[in-house]
């Protein structure tokens, strides 16, 4: 390949053309593919970083500058990435959980100690269900600027007239309201309806696949939760003080960062289902190392066409890059068979 050639690839197109080249030469150093593909020594380390940042290839575990890189498939390092951000999620869950864990025996002194005069903090156990709905109703009243809530479960048919109407009374203070639900609760008709209209008054209302329990939240002073978040009916803590009800707006606000807002729809998955047979086909032979312009004959049709084409299959691809879509085409299956059997149009020069 001519050097004039391989300046004319973009940064994406040469590390495809390099990996590409690397699963087809297994055993050889990336040195030497580099040099046969004529890429410059700051294109070939480009070229490394960024096929090594993504996983599909590995530094070589021989000794000598001569090693060849271990070559990774693209469905392998996907899954490989998938793994690690999985990871990284179930290790800041378990942060998480220990915050929560060193709150509970943090709040075991205030419990004991129920009203102490002076305290920062007062925590009570409350038992009785008709308490909890006083102690809601006079949130109402007193709160200034928010209140954020979380629930497990649907709300009963009797209550849900008596939150819209405390709903109305604190969106019309400026009283700024969040609530989170199971998306459960999604499955339930009157639910649908309930969550529709609490919307239409100005609650932003979010649906998350987990609620850890049922709690509300209110100007930084006022926390209400169960005393075991795996039992919805047990007794409720009631916590005012923002020593500790800080904590656990960190946590809501965790959770709610987490969630979906209302009313939006799951984005589609980028499976290339979308494609025509004709962006198949520009596919496949771009992933191939076919210029744009042997593309656009093939197909018979202009550059300006085959642009729009790649622009429309890194879309339906969810991909920001050329190489990107190659290497999602590649997990995805849609580079297998010949890369010209859908370009009718093509002939020999």
């Amino acid at each position: 390949m001519s050097r004039n050639a391989a300046g004319a690839r973009t940064a994406s197109e040469q590390s495809l053309a390099l990996y590409q080249e690397l699963r087809a030469s297994p055993g050889e150093p990336l040195d030497a593919v580099a040099r046969r593909l004529d890429l410059t020594e700051a294109e070939r380390e480009r070229c490394r970083t960024e096929l090594t940042g993504l996983g599909l290839i590995e530094p070589p575990t021989g000794p000598g500058p001569g090693a060849a890189p271990a070559v990774v498939a693209p469905d392998v390092a996907l899954l490989r990435l998938l793994q690690h951000e999985r990871e990284r999620l179930e290790s800041r869950l378990a942060e998480t959980s220990r915050a929560h864990t060193a709150l509970e025996t943090l709040a075991g002194p205030f419990l004991r100690a129920g009203t102490e005069t002076g305290s920062e903090v007062e925590v009570q156990i409350v038992d009785d269900p008709e308490r909890v709905r006083r102690e809601l109703a006079d949130l109402t009243n007193t709160v200034r600027r928010s209140v954020h809530s979380m629930l497990t479960g649907s709300v009963r048919r009797e209550d849900m007239a008596r939150e819209l109407d405390r709903d109305r009374d604190r969106v019309a203070r400026g009283v700024r309201v969040q609530a989170m639900y199971s998306q459960r609760v999604g499955q339930v008709p009157e639910m649908v309806q309930h969550l529709a209209e609490r919307a239409a008054l100005g609650v932003e209302v979010r649906l998350s696949p987990v609620v850890p329990m049922n709690m509300v939240l209110a100007d930084e002073n006022f926390a209400l939760l169960p005393t075991d978040p795996r039992d919805p009916d047990s007794a409720a803590v009631l916590a005012r003080g923002p020593g500790l009800v800080r904590s656990y707006l960190a946590l809501y606000a965790y959770c709610w960062n987490a969630a979906t807002p209302y009313g939006h729809a799951e984005p589609a998955p980028h499976d290339g289902g979308g494609l025509t047979e004709q962006q198949r086909a520009a596919l496949r032979m771009l992933a191939s190392g076919i210029k744009d312009e042997q593309v656009a004959r093939s197909l018979g049709v202009s550059l300006r066409t085959v642009s729009r084409l790649i622009s429309e299959v890194m879309q339906e691809l969810g991909a920001a890059s050329r190489f990107e879509a190659g290497v999602q085409a590649a997990r995805l299956g849609l580079l297998d068979g010949d890369p010209y059997e859908q370009t009718p149009h093509e002939h020999t020069p």
